[in-house]
């Protein structure tokens, strides 16, 4: 297994060049429904590498403007969201520093928040508002960090905000891994307590047989709820979702 983990590893670093060429040298010659087909497809790229598996469940909206709400479980993620369906991130501000990572990130439309600034909260949910009413697909994970892959932490739901400000609906989205053989629970992504990205990377490249599933719920409107007690009702549908 050693020597085929190497080798997911020197493929996922190509991948992160194809990234780079894609981002510096294609988008500024591509529409933006193009750059979107391109991210979708390298994102795709990048779990082939890494030899994971991916399970679409549900039926991605077809358009915006929408937000989507999901659970967090590992920096395998975000690639996982962009292969089953192209969006705009909300992340912390950290990642747009990462060497590689930050750039793509960047190139992307990510949109970056400094999670213990208010103000800052304020200004992002603000930019998000006006990505909404442009008719935009934005994704958020509102437990705010990963999470041990056991069972959600609570939603924080400052950024549902956007939402219920621009009108849009929201679509709950569930994800975990599995051993694609047994359909056991597999932990192998987490990214969780005193992992490094790196331990988790060669974690997920020793795992053979792996699984990712994405779920895609019901869209639905706040109906008169506040940001608060629709963060509650998501949490409660995508841990039902997750079975």
């Amino acid at each position: 297994m050693m020597f085929v983990a190497l080798w997911r590893l020197v493929r996922v670093g190509l991948q992160l060049i194809a990234g780079l060429w894609l981002c510096g040298w294609q988008f500024p010659r591509l529409s933006e429904s193009e750059r979107q087909h391109r991210i979708q497809l390298w994102a795709l790229g990048v779990l082939r590498a890494l030899g994971m598996e991916l399970q679409v469940k549900g039926q991605p909206a077809l358009s915006g403007p929408l937000l989507l709400v999901a659970n967090h479980i590992s920096w395998a993620d975000i690639a996982i969201l962009h292969a089953a369906r192209h969006c705009r991130f909300i992340s912390k501000d950290a990642i747009s520093r990462w060497p590689v990572i930050g750039k793509l990130a960047r190139a992307s439309g990510t949109l970056f928040i400094t999670r213990e600034s208010r103000r800052d909260a304020l200004r992002v949910v603000h930019q998000m508002v006006d990505c909404l009413r442009a008719g935009e697909v934005l994704a958020v994970f509102p437990e705010g960090t990963t999470g041990d892959g056991h069972a959600l932490l609570p939603f924080h739901a400052n950024l549902l905000q956007a939402a219920i400000t621009a009108n849009v609906p929201i679509q709950p989205i569930a994800l975990h891994f599995v051993d694609g053989k047994t359909g056991e629970t597999s932990f192998s992504p987490c990214y969780k307590g005193r992992d490094t990205l790196m331990q988790s990377l060669w974690r997920t490249l020793c795992t053979p047989n792996l699984k990712a599933i994405i779920e895609f719920g019901t869209p639905e409107y706040a109906q008169g709820r506040d940001r608060r007690a629709w963060a509650t009702d998501l949490q409660q549908k995508i841990e039902t979702m997750r079975g």
